[in-house]
């Protein structure tokens, strides 16, 4: 999405939300053949499809039916708890708390496995690490 952005020299409209999600799809799909057993994303659709919901009203179905037939191990949820910085990208600062509980709504109606991350980066990187551990022990 940030790279689609960048290039996009205008302000993103509702379709734009659909070709960042083919892309998505598309980087996730080429990583995944030269992953060494595990794929570590910084987005995926769930993120789309929230503010596609969020900013619209609605979801494209395209986004829908795809989100349906991706499978992800883990998720891990930043929590909100580190100051919010100002990224041009980034929107309605006052809306985190907001934003924050509907992810983690869609990942318990989806029945996804997901970690909350809190505390500053070297704790939230150590719980990262012992949830992502655990989860491989557990796949084995």
């Amino acid at each position: 999405a940030r790279t689609y952005l960048e290039s996009l020299g205008r302000p993103y409209e509702q379709h734009d939300l659909v070709e960042m999600a083919r892309g998505q799809i598309k980087v996730e799909d080429e990583l995944v053949k030269k992953a060494n057993k595990m794929l570590f994303c910084d987005t995926d659709l769930t993120v789309i499809k929230i503010w596609h919901q969020h900013k619209y009203g609605n979801v494209h179905p395209f986004i829908l039916e795809n989100l349906r037939h991706r499978k992800y191990d883990l998720y891990l949820l930043p929590f909100i708890d580190l100051p919010w910085k100002y990224d041009p990208q980034r929107e309605h600062p006052h809306l985190r708390s907001y934003l924050f509980d509907l992810y983690e709504k869609e990942l318990q109606s989806r029945r996804i496995d997901y970690v909350i991350l809190k505390g500053n980066h070297k704790q939230r990187f150590t719980s990262a690490v012992k949830a992502i551990e655990f989860a491989q022990n557990n796949w084995r």
